[in-house]
């Protein structure tokens, strides 16, 4: 994280959690669904938004944005990776998260739909399915990922 950055208040950030070692934990609706539901419920509790998600199997990437003067990102990542990880252990007896995450902070509207891209596209560039649309385990808070994979489009076709 950066250090003269407060990380509060309606920025956009680009996230990655990392599984324990890298275990493939995201292969089942299940397992994707319960920590889904604890991250948005940290979303809520933050007032964040998950613009664009992906969980691959050892990873997940989350584009997030705060809604409030007061959205604590730092907390939000905190709550969200206390909260998930803890509902994962419960229903598998196995640790969920790595300690460290990546961050990235957007500075701009070309940042977010290039990393709402890179989110969607990551099944496709691992080889688990030919088109982004198809992947089972991606989506938004916010948006369909219909929405999102128009708007990407069509930004793309404007710089191509």
């Amino acid at each position: 994280m950066l250090k003269t950055f407060d990380y509060l208040g309606p920025h956009r950030y680009f996230l990655t959690f990392c599984t324990f070692e890298r275990r493939a934990r995201f292969t089942t609706a299940a397992s994707v669904r319960l920590v889904r539901t604890q991250i948005l419920r940290a979303c809520s509790d933050e007032r964040m938004a998950v613009f664009a998600d992906c969980y691959m199997p050892d990873h997940v990437h989350l584009l997030v944005q705060g809604q409030a003067e007061h959205s604590d990102c730092r907390r939000f990542i905190s709550r969200a990776k206390q909260l998930s990880g803890f509902a994962y252990q419960q229903a598998y007896r196995q640790r969920l998260w790595q300690r460290y995450f990546h961050e990235r902070v957007l500075r701009s509207d070309d940042d977010t739909l290039s990393v709402a891209r890179y989110i969607l596209e990551n099944p496709v560039r691992a080889g688990l399915v030919q088109r982004a649309q198809d992947y089972p385990f991606s989506g938004s808070g916010v948006y369909s990922v219909r929405d999102i994979l128009e708007a990407v489009a069509l930004d793309g076709s404007k710089s191509g």
